[in-house]
C-alpha cells in the first residue's frame, strides 16, 4: 500500500494535489497534514482541509506552530486591512504578493512532515512520500516553492534523515486555471476549498487570493460556485 503525507491548507492547489495523489497516483493510505500558525483564516482553512480528508477517507492531523505567527511579517498573520485588488492589477502582483510571504514557512512545514514520515518509518509503518501543492508562479514565485527548492529539500532529506520517501510537487509546472481544470476531472468539490487571505467566514472576493481564484475559474471556463462577500455581476470588468 502506498503511503502519502499531504501538506494541506484547504486551498485549490493542495486539494487538487490530495485528489491527484489518491485517484491518479493510487496512494491509499493518506494523512492530510494541516498547520496552525495562527493565520487569520484558520477556521475556514481547517474546515476545508477536514472536508478533503473525509472525502478521501484520509486521516486529518493538525500541527500547532503558533510561534511562527510571532515572527511572521505576513498579512496572513496580521489584522491589518488587506488591499482590494482590481482585475487589471493582476498583470503584476509581485508587490502585493510579497506582503503575504511567511518567512521559511514551507521549509518549516516540510521539516515537520519529514519528522512525521521518519517517525512512521521507524515505527515500521512503511515508507511515506510527502506531497505539496506548489504550482507555477512564474517570476513572482516565493523562494520556497520552486523546483530548485524541492530538489534541495530532497537532498536535505537524504543527508539528514532516514526517510526513504520522496518530497513531491506534482502540480509545480501548472498554472492555476490548469489546476482547476484538473480538479474538475478528479472530482474535487471546488466550492468546498478555501483560498481567501482576509476573511475567516467566507471568501471576501477582493483580496489577492480571491482575485487569483476568480481569474483561474474565468480562464479555465469553469463556473465558479464560490460564495464571495463582495459579488461581481461581471468579473471581467471588476
Amino acid at each position: 500500500m502506498k503511503n502519502a503525507i499531504i501538506l494541506c491548507s484547504g486551498g485549490l492547489d493542495s486539494a487538487t494535489t490530495s485528489y491527484y495523489a489518491k485517484k491518479t497516483l493510487n496512494y491509499q493510505n493518506i494523512i492530510i497534514l494541516f498547520f496552525n500558525y495562527q493565520q487569520r483564516t484558520i477556521t475556514k482553512e481547517r474546515e476545508a482541509s477536514q472536508k478533503i480528508a473525509k472525502q478521501l477517507g484520509a486521516e486529518f492531523k493538525e500541527i500547532n506552530l503558533k510561534e511562527l505567527s510571532t515572527i511572521s511579517t505576513s498579512l496572513i498573520n496580521s489584522k491589518e486591512q488587506v488591499k482590494q485588488v482590481r482585475r487589471k492589477e493582476l498583470k503584476d502582483t509581485k508587490e502585493e504578493s510579497d506582503k503575504y510571504y511567511v518567512p521559511c514557512r514551507n521549509t518549516i512545514f516540510l521539516t515537520y512532515a519529514l519528522a512525521l514520515s521518519e517517525s512512521l518509518q521507524l515505527k515500521k509503518k512503511g515508507t511515506w512520500d510527502i506531497f505539496t501543492g506548489f504550482k507555477s508562479e512564474g517570476k513572482e514565485t516565493y523562494p520556497d516553492t520552486t523546483k530548485a527548492f524541492v530538489k534541495k529539500i530532497n537532498e536535505l532529506r537524504k543527508t539528514s534523515t532516514s526517510v526513504d520517501g520522496e518530497i513531491k510537487a506534482p502540480l509545480i509546472e501548472k498554472d492555476k486555471d490548469e489546476i482547476i481544470t484538473l480538479a474538475q476531472k478528479l472530482g474535487v468539490k471546488l466550492e468546498d476549498t478555501y483560498s481567501c487571505y482576509a476573511n475567516d467566514k467566507m471568501h471576501c472576493g477582493v483580496c489577492l487570493a480571491c482575485r487569483l481564484r476568480q481569474e483561474a475559474f474565468y480562464w479555465a471556463n469553469i463556473p465558479d460556485k464560490t460564495k464571495y462577500k463582495v459579488k461581481m455581476k461581471d468579473y471581467r470588468k471588476a
